[in-house]
């Protein structure tokens, strides 16, 4: 069973981290210098209706088996606790995400309101910025954290 919650979790960390990555790192940029602002909000209002349901089950499957995995240990150590505690600030702050910035985007893009899109783009931007960092120290934590400690 801890088997199969492991690869559950590592399945979960890899859609969002590898998620945000792929869209901060390669879209944002494409994006931004090849669309006007009309079509780049529409197509990333688009991108985050696609991506957004897959977070929220990448995040029951991380919360779930991570809980899971966490039973079965016992106390766990300090690195396991540091990841828990950084998957929960990262989870609090999609839905944050989910249920401020991005539904003003929705908005933004329904009403054609392109500044008000720009806004809440930027915001979310800023967001999934700090989520990206976030994700790949819980990453690097949990790789390294049982050699060191």
């Amino acid at each position: 069973m801890i088997l199969f919650a492991k690869y559950l979790h590592i399945l979960g960390f890899t859609v969002w981290v590898g998620g945000m990555f792929f869209a901060y790192l390669c879209l944002r940029p494409v994006a931004a210098t090849a669309l006007q602002p009309p079509a780049r909000l529409a197509l990333w209002a688009g991108v985050f209706g696609k991506f957004f349901p897959w977070v929220w089950l990448a995040i029951a499957l991380i919360l779930a088996s991570g809980l899971l995995m966490m039973a079965q240990i016992g106390k766990p150590p300090g690195y396991v606790s540091g990841m828990a505690g950084l998957g929960i600030l990262m989870m609090l702050i999609f839905a944050h995400v989910f249920f401020a910035p991005y539904r003003r985007l929705q908005r933004a893009v329904a009403a054609e309101d392109w500044s008000a899109g720009g806004a809440a783009l930027g915001q979310i931007r800023r967001l999934v910025g700090i989520n990206l960092i976030l994700g790949l120290i819980v990453v690097t934590i949990g790789a390294l954290g049982p050699l060191i400690g």
